[in-house]
């Protein structure tokens, strides 16, 4: 067992980052939601903090997804206005700046918000608008992957895909498929995802965390996805991780969750240090802030502490998670120059070396037509 000295979770929030798999829906502060009840006249399990808290599950082991996914049908009962969507945006991208998340994709379901009668663009608008907000004040870069929902229908993932095709360019970078994995395979949405890719627009999907790597291959090869959410059952399949690898198809991990839903036992015996090592590459994400009761800096001090990364290695984890966003090819190396060199700034053991001086006007100016390894 690792006895070296553990680095404290200090560190790690100052650290730059990104979190390319976040739900709105499971990412809201206990107290919004609280208010917005009170404000609407929302019925919950409960008024008392402490007991949402438990009714919710949050932080606790679920045991499964499916009653892990029990906490969205509070979260969703504020989620109805435009105000409240606005407000919730704003929140999740002031909580994830003030650990310094440089860069984040927060994922959601549209059509899970129109109960009230909200219109689809007024739910995509009000999200945009507050992550704006936010950018404005704090400087965070957040977009929108709108999700189709797999134990719904596959005429309402095709909706969503339309959605998104109508709001690329203004916002929205990707489409998912997100809800309960097994028995409800993402080859039954195929229609969605092959508009969204005839529209050129990045693709990801949950998959191999409540199902196989049969479910991760056909996110792939049927659906073409550019990344996968999740991929914990993918060391099942040698021959598809190794694909991956080759391919360079990242995997967006969220340990914690994992844990919550059952996915794996403990945060030991999870597969992403062995994916790390065979060379994959592996983002670090919260998934639900909320419901995990987590942050990104939480995410990643528990693989320094629980599954022996060091410095090092979590430096290359956050780097891969730049690489991976969907964000244009330039606008990507851009934020690589300056968050690799952030990062070269601590050494291995956490300390921080001085910054260096500016070059003088006779020394020759670095290119900045290459970036170390920002193409891998």
């Amino acid at each position: 067992m690792d006895e070296s000295p553990k680095l404290p979770l200090e560190l790690f929030q100052k650290l730059p980052k990104t979190d390319l798999h976040v739900h709105l829906d499971g990412s809201l502060r206990l107290e919004t939601i609280l208010e917005l009840a009170q404000q609407g006249n929302i019925e919950l399990p409960s008024r008392d903090p402490d007991e949402l808290r438990h009714a919710m599950h949050l932080g606790e082991n679920c045991g499964s997804l499916v009653d892990y996914l029990k906490a969205f049908d509070v979260t969703l009962r504020v989620m109805q206005t435009e105000a409240a969507l606005h407000r919730i945006a704003f929140e999740l991208a002031e909580d994830a700046a003030r650990e310094n998340v440089r860069y984040m994709e927060v994922r959601y379901a549209p059509m899970l918000h129109t109960r009230r009668g909200l219109k689809l663009t007024g739910v995509i608008e009000a999200v945009l608008g507050g992550l704006k907000a936010a950018r404005d004040a704090y400087g965070i870069e957040s977009n929108v992957i709108v999700c189709g929902i797999r134990n719904v229908s596959a005429e309402s993932s095709l909706e969503m895909a339309e959605l998104a095709v109508a709001y690329k360019g203004r916002g929205v970078v990707g489409f998912d498929l997100a809800g309960a994995e097994y028995d409800h395979p993402a080859k039954h949405h195929k229609a969605a995802f092959q508009l969204v890719r005839d529209n050129n627009i990045n693709v990801t999907i949950h998959a191999g965390e409540a199902y196989g790597p049969e479910s991760i291959a056909q996110a792939i090869h049927v659906c073409g996805a550019h990344r996968i959410g999740h991929g914990c059952r993918l060391r099942e399949d040698g021959d598809l991780l190794h694909y991956m690898n080759d391919h360079r198809i990242p995997l967006e991990c969220c340990p914690s969750s994992n844990v919550q839903t059952g996915a794996v036992r403990d945060l030991k015996s999870h597969p992403l240090k062995l994916y790390f090592d065979l060379g994959l590459r592996v983002t670090v994400n919260t998934d639900n802030r909320l419901v995990t009761d987590t942050t990104v800096s939480r995410e990643l001090w528990l693989c320094h502490t629980q599954m022996g990364l060091g410095l090092r290695d979590i430096k290359s984890i956050i780097m891969g998670g730049f690489k991976s966003s969907f964000l244009p090819f330039h606008e990507r190396q851009a934020q690589l120059r300056q968050v690799g060199e952030e990062l070269a700034r601590y050494d291995d053991d956490g300390t921080v070396r001085p910054s260096a001086p500016p070059p003088r006007e006779t020394e020759r100016p670095r290119s900045s037509a290459f970036v170390g390894s920002a193409k891998n």
